[in-house]
């Protein structure tokens, strides 16, 4: 993509020919790193191979949690140190799009927004309210000012082509009555008002105001247009993939849909396009949102949530934008002229003078054979033909030149650091949790309260405490029926677990009937309810409340009776007694280390000390074997696990047809299993032979059964036809034009070798990778030939050609499908 000087972006700034603009990007959020080691190990690795892969530009969000925790005490350090990630992105060479908001979404706790800033009096989030704006107005002002101080918008020479201000409230405006309209124009004047230079943008506004360019969210954004013909058509967000829940099926979306999206973009008259994700990272601590969003947010990313590159998707994208920047010139020099030649079927021609590209688009879900300017195009269902002369094709988005890579985690066990092994023999250690109150800053108040408002997000964790008299003999047996906002919660009788109940993404309130049993005299009840990330979307998203709020009532009892306790008094506990103490980071003097390690306990923390993995790949820990909680390596917290948590058995397919418009319910894996059971540890967290790992386990477990996996890439694979256009790289060459398709094979990592063909076929093979099949047709020539192209190199090409393999089944369309492995 060509390079914009200042003056064009100052100039587009005063809303000059947006025309001029032709970007692809991706949003990275600061998921990716969680300590100021991890942002100097991570970010350079993934901006370059976002970089690799063909974009211009890196958008990010700006998370108010983050920066300001505590109001007018802020955060920049660290994983927060948000100069540095601007100065990164422009060290490669791309530009930014900083996203303010402040108001986020994206899955994170409270969208974004800091708890502090609910406790202000008379306070409304996201409307036409005086404290609110002041409040936003302050942060905004902030980070503005920390930019230009560093020089960093276009305007002064720096990477920060464009900024946001609000986010998706057009999908929700309506809620907030005629002080929408007014907020928002509130918004974008204020906005404005700071004079960065470089224009500013509202997703999902249909009436921003000028000069706020309204753009698009969303899985297709090709019929979208701006609302003023003065505005560039801008994609903020095009969904690579989905988040994932607890409890929930792990969504996927097939390159060859979303390859189509940002092909059907570009031929509709896009300027700008942004993968939301790109690379989604890891939901570290307790930043995720929902509530139940996993502490993974790979998302599908054409880059995974460990910064390995996920093929063929990343590689397929690629080649997008190479074919979309063949076009450029022509792109940027007039709109486009569509007409429909056929049934389903779109071209849209770009042409001034002898300049002249063109898309055919088939938006069927069969194939089809078109006519265009004389020459005759196949054209398969739901995919796009990229002519940048407009008449031969660089790229068709349904055929894949890029290889897929297969990745596998191997586990292996844990080893203790020498001299760690205690008296239990298990190299683990453990702290009980007391059940009830156990703190002295608890408090008493009469009726439930609402968890939020009385926690302030402090913790996860709120007890109710409540102990009740019975007459009568011992042995009363009772229903306890508990209603809570969410989003679970644990109840005790007398000190022992009786019951516990969980929401889910769709519905996180919690109704439940506990059968239990009563003593004669005093009985303690102790419920412990918890958060699992706070609401992040939403009208009025804010005051949805969490917590047990009633009624609480004991049903049944013995003389028949019914006692509602809801009103009575309660004593509360703001979290757990040893979050105060320290054993996250393995500090607390109190560790146990008997001769029998507890397992399958409620409320319990578990330590241990270990040695890390060897090698470079990366890390996660297998929780195989644990309930729910949260775990630490070496004090920094790498978030809730919930392996317990089982996706519903149906909605998954084998294979997700890629034909047909994407939803996030559409391509489902992993039904009928836990949603999530290894949790990414980065490295550069890791000591090479003295870690520690603490686990503060809620529902039971057996942390002897955990384990490390670490990720690797076990083959790759490659399947051509005859049909397939040459690769775009090859295309600005004469060679490039005479030569057909070509299958290419490449190690993934530096110094690797391809070291054996696990499989290789001329003819029909059909499968995928890992598990192709010999056709009814093929070249018995097929292995010999590729293994004397590829083995003992670090990459290899063949040509798709009879020529070479010799035509086994003469009339039939042929295909070269490849597996190998590199060492």
């Amino acid at each position: 993509m060509s390079r914009m000087t200042t003056e064009h972006w100052s100039s587009m700034a005063s809303a000059v020919s947006w025309s001029l603009v032709l970007f692809i990007t991706l949003v990275a959020l600061q998921r990716c790193c969680s300590s100021p080691s991890l942002c100097v190990c991570m970010w350079p690795d993934l901006i370059q191979k976002s970089k690799d892969g063909g974009l211009d530009v890196i958008e990010t969000y700006v998370f108010w949690n983050l920066h300001e925790p505590v109001q007018g005490q802020y955060n920049f350090e660290g994983r927060a140190d948000l100069v540095k990630f601007v100065k990164a992105v422009a060290a490669a060479g791309l530009y930014v799009h900083l996203r303010i908001g402040p108001y986020a979404c994206a899955e994170w706790n409270y969208g974004g927004f800091p708890l502090w800033l609910h406790f202000i009096p008379g306070i409304q989030f996201r409307t036409d309210n005086k404290p609110f704006e002041a409040e936003m107005k302050r942060f905004t002002v902030k980070i503005v000012d920390m930019m230009k101080q560093e020089s960093l918008y276009a305007s002064q020479g720096g990477p920060i082509i464009l900024s946001q201000v609000e986010n998706e409230y057009g999908n929700i405006d309506a809620a907030y009555g005629p002080a929408a309209k007014s907020y928002i124009k509130w918004a974008a004047s204020m906005a404005t008002s700071l004079d960065t230079g470089v224009p500013w943008v509202m997703c999902q506004q249909a009436d921003a105001p000028d000069p706020i360019i309204n753009t698009c969210n969303g899985f297709y954004c090709d019929q979208f247009t701006p609302n003023s013909n003065a505005k560039p058509k801008m994609w903020t967000e095009n969904w690579s993939g989905w988040f994932l829940s607890f409890g929930g099926a792990v969504p996927y979306r097939p390159v060859e849909d979303l390859a189509f999206a940002v092909a059907r973009f570009y031929q509709r008259g896009g300027t700008f396009q942004n993968y939301y994700m790109y690379h989604g990272g890891t939901n570290f601590g307790r930043t995720t949102g929902g509530p139940f969003i996993s502490t993974s947010y790979d998302y599908d990313a054409p880059i995974d949530q460990y910064g390995i590159i996920r093929q063929p998707k990343w590689g397929h994208l690629k080649d997008v934008h190479k074919a979309i920047k063949l076009c450029e010139e022509a792109l940027i020099a007039t709109d486009p002229t569509i007409t429909s030649p056929g049934p389903n079927i779109e071209a849209a021609v770009y042409k001034t003078g002898s300049i002249c590209a063109a898309f055919l688009a088939n938006i069927a879900t069969s194939d089809a054979t078109v006519t265009f300017n004389g020459n005759s195009y196949h054209l398969p269902a739901w995919s796009v033909s990229i002519l940048p002369d407009c008449k031969n094709v660089v790229l068709n988005t349904a055929k894949i030149n890029s290889a897929s890579m297969i990745s596998s985690f191997t586990t292996e066990s844990f080893k203790e650091e020498v001299g760690s092994l205690d008296d239990s023999g298990s190299g683990w250690s453990w702290i009980s949790e007391p059940i009830g109150i156990s703190k002295s800053d608890s408090f008493s108040k009469f009726g439930l309260l609402e968890q939020i408002n009385t926690t302030a997000d402090k913790s996860d964790y709120l007890w109710y405490s409540i102990s009740i008299d019975v007459e009568g003999d011992s042995g009363s047996q009772t229903v306890l029926h508990i209603e809570s906002l969410g989003h679970a919660l644990h109840a005790f009788i007398n000190g022992k677990i009786a019951g516990s109940g969980t929401g889910n993404s769709g519905k996180a309130k919690v109704n439940v009937d506990i059968p239990v049993t009563l003593v004669a005299g005093k009985n303690s009840i102790d419920l412990l309810s918890l958060t699992v990330g706070l609401q992040n979307y939403g009208a009025f998203f804010d005051t949805w409340g969490a917590g047990i709020t009633g009624p609480v009532i004991l049903k049944g009892l013995k003389n028949g009776s019914t006692v509602d306790l809801s009103s009575q008094q309660w004593t509360y506990q703001v979290g757990l007694k040893y979050e105060d103490l320290g054993p996250s980071n393995g500090s607390s003097g109190q560790w146990n280390s008997q001769s029998t390690l507890p397992t399958n306990q409620s409320l319990i923390w578990y330590k241990t000390n270990f040695v890390a993995p060897s090698g470079s790949n990366p890390v996660a820990i297998d929780f195989t074997g644990m309930g729910k909680g949260e775990a630490w390596v070496n004090g920094q917290s790498i978030g809730r696990y919930w392996p317990t948590y089982v996706s519903p058995n149906g909605g998954c397919t084998d294979s997700c047809n890629y034909r047909g418009a994407y939803s996030s319910s559409k391509c489902l894996k992993n039904c009928g299993k836990p949603s999530q059971t290894l949790y990414h540890i980065p490295r550069s967290w890791l000591q090479p032979d003295s870690n520690t790992l603490v686990l503060f386990e809620e529902s039971g477990g057996d942390p002897t059964q955990i384990s490390f996996a670490t990720k690797q890439i076990g083959s790759m694979c490659s399947h051509v036809s005859e049909s397939h256009p040459p690769p775009v790289d090859l295309w600005n060459s004469d060679k490039g034009r005479k030569v057909g398709p070509v299958l290419s094979l490449e190690c993934p990592y530096p110094n690797q070798l391809i070291s054996s063909i696990k499989f290789a076929s001329f003819g029909t093979p059909y499968g995928t990778c890992g598990n192709f099949k010999h056709g009814r047709c093929r070249s018995n020539k097929a292995l010999s030939i590729v293994q004397k192209a590829c083995i003992g190199s670090s990459s290899c090409r063949i040509g798709i050609s009879i020529n070479t393999f010799g035509d086994p089944c003469k009339g039939v369309t042929k295909s070269l499908a490849v597996e190998a492995s590199c060492a």
